[in-house]
């Protein structure tokens, strides 16, 4: 309005006042008598009209900061109220995790119950970036009802995710060891330990890599091929080695070391009590890197063609 219309008018007067003048002097010129406006068109009426303009652009202004001080309130204060939110979220899960206590079960049902609180925080930060965005484009730097940024809230966010799934990895690790009396807290704790030292990125489960540094730390050695047969058959689904199986494995390992006799049982069974065995057999229960590293060391049974000399195979092993 100011920079088209109000021109447009402003250039309309002056011209008029212009003119008038231009009139008024010709009149003298010619010995006429002054010219005088129809009423209400006077230049004192033009300039009160113009004055009355100036006081409506004014009260006109005064509305539109009036409606622009409320709007930006208004922003204000829902980006305060959401992000207010988001936090006492946030400081109820930290006070909820703090406070835990009680059965190992329980304790997890509640973690767990806390990370499906903690999730539904990821559209609602999405929500408040959304408000941040508007209140940067209404100038609005500092926040009157918070003190929370976008920024801060994401990384406490992130923080208590992690603690959460740290918290119920932890109580998985403990019920996973809790029955496993035979063993003493000390050793217990090294395995764990162990674990969580070769754990590196924090899932939970090793990697073969990690499950044979694991090993070697706590002075159980492999051969290539020994390690791979028993990496495949410990490895979960996800190509790892989780805690449980892991500290299974060891309690297994300490507690009772293999003895010949059950190897041969082993083998007796995948053979189905024949006096060989056959790759046939071998793929029931491995899988084919393990079955192809094993008959490497298997020699050949005189009794079938197909057939290995797993009780040679043991003879050699166990002399």
């Amino acid at each position: 309005y100011k920079a088209s219309t109000k021109r447009t008018w402003t250039h309309e007067k002056i011209e008029l006042d212009t003119l008038l003048g231009d009139i008024q002097i010709k009149r003298v010129t010619y010995n006429l008598a002054p010219f005088v406006p129809r009423a209400g068109l006077a230049p004192r009426d033009l300039e009160a009209a113009w004055i009355e303009l100036a006081a409506a652009e004014v009260r006109h202004r005064k509305a539109i900061n009036h409606h622009i001080r409320q709007s930006r309130d208004a922003l204000q204060r829902r980006y305060g109220s959401e992000a207010n939110s988001i936090q006492s979220v946030l400081n109820n899960i930290a006070h909820a995790l703090s406070a835990l206590s009680g059965e190992l079960d329980a304790q997890l049902a509640t973690v767990t119950s806390l990370i499906a609180r903690a999730r539904p925080l990821g559209p609602a930060l999405s929500r408040l970036s959304s408000l941040e965005r508007m209140c940067s484009d209404a100038n609005i730097d500092e926040h009157d009802y918070t003190v929370y940024s976008v920024s801060d809230l994401e990384y406490d966010a992130e923080m208590t995710m992690k603690a959460l799934e740290k918290k119920a990895r932890f109580i998985e690790n403990q019920s996973a060891v809790r029955n496993m009396t035979n063993l003493t807290p000390a050793q217990l704790e090294e395995f764990e330990a162990t674990f969580r030292y070769f754990d590196r990125d924090s899932r939970n489960a090793l990697s073969d890599a990690e499950f044979r540094a694991a090993l070697d730390s706590l002075g159980h050695s492999f051969s290539d091929d020994e390690f791979l047969m028993l990496y495949d058959q410990l490895v979960c689904g996800d190509d790892a080695i989780s805690f449980e199986v892991y500290i299974r494995f060891l309690v297994e390992l300490t507690e009772d070391q293999t003895t010949p006799e059950q190897v041969l049982q082993s083998f007796r069974v995948i053979a189905n009590n024949k006096p060989f065995v056959t790759k046939e057999d071998l793929r029931l229960d491995l899988s084919p890197k393990s079955i192809e590293s094993l008959l490497r060391e298997i020699p050949k049974s005189d009794l079938d063609k197909n057939g290995y000399d797993y009780l040679a195979y043991l003879r050699n092993v166990f002399q």
